[in-house]
């Protein structure tokens, strides 16, 4: 197994931790060679260093997301160094817990909402209307990849930003899927459930009650316990790969089976 992404060049947006970190070093076992992107200089290079570790070629690109001339400079830079890009993975996310104790619809200062929205939808059409030049060009299966979440389809408790930035990003996914089509380049998102990374550990931190929250987010899950970055990575790399060369438009619930019922584990 191994090397379903032999040479595409990736650029993965947040890959300082959690799931960009995860989907990075899995793109590049599988044969990538990956652009490390985050804001967060020390965690991203410490990603990089670990795909070099490994043996694999990586390199990293500070980048703010919701600069948009920021990210035009990531794709040009990503660009000259690689050659082209062949696979845009708009990764990065923020939560409104992250920003403020205050997230409550009626409570959540104006800022703290263009910023969520800033980062987890604007900045994914800027990271595909940057990196469609040379994704036109691309000779290896050309795709964007976008990470929604469960909150796109259904409401969180105070996550209103969240969940409205997060709907978006499936029908940009679909929008971008229709308008570059005619130049191959396909658009696919998935949507996680609640799973094991440090943002969903700074939300159980702020959080009143700790058990009834992990309660609520795992508590729906099938599979009766938060999910891995790892799993997440796979699918990640299935759509970045010339095995999903058919799927195009396409939104993955990958949620432990949240979605599937109306119901609460004991």
């Amino acid at each position: 197994m191994g090397n379903r992404i032999d040479g595409k060049v990736c650029v993965v947006t947040g890959a300082g931790s959690g799931m960009g970190r995860a989907s990075a070093i899995e793109m590049a076992w599988q044969g990538g060679r990956i652009v490390v992107s985050d804001v967060n200089a020390k965690s991203g290079e410490e990603t990089a260093a670990a795909i070099v570790a490994q043996g694999y070629e990586t390199i990293f690109i500070h980048c703010d997301v919701r600069n948009s001339e920021a990210i035009k400079a990531l794709m040009d830079k990503t660009a000259a160094h690689f050659d082209g890009i062949d696979v845009l993975h708009n990764n990065a996310a923020v939560h409104e817990t992250d920003l403020t104790p205050h997230t409550a619809i009626d409570e959540m200062p104006e800022d703290i909402w263009n910023m969520v929205y800033e980062v987890n939808l604007r900045a994914l059409w800027l990271g595909i209307k940057h990196a469609t030049p040379y994704l036109k060009l691309s000779t290896k299966d050309a795709s964007i990849i976008n990470v929604a979440s469960t909150g796109a389809h259904v409401a969180f408790p105070m996550s209103a930003a969240y969940c409205a930035s997060k709907g978006g990003v499936v029908m940009l996914t679909k929008a971008a899927a229709v308008d570059l089509a005619k130049y191959n380049i396909r658009s696919n998102c998935y949507c996680p459930g609640s799973i094991d990374t440090p943002m969903m550990r700074k939300y159980l931190e702020v959080s009143e009650d700790k058990a009834a929250t992990m309660k609520m987010l795992t508590g729906a899950h099938l599979i009766p316990r938060l999910g891995q970055s790892a799993e997440i990575a796979k699918l990640a790399c299935f759509l970045a790969s010339d095995d999903s060369s058919f799927i195009n438009g396409a939104v993955y619930v990958i949620d432990g089976g949240t979605l599937a019922w109306r119901g609460l584990n004991d």
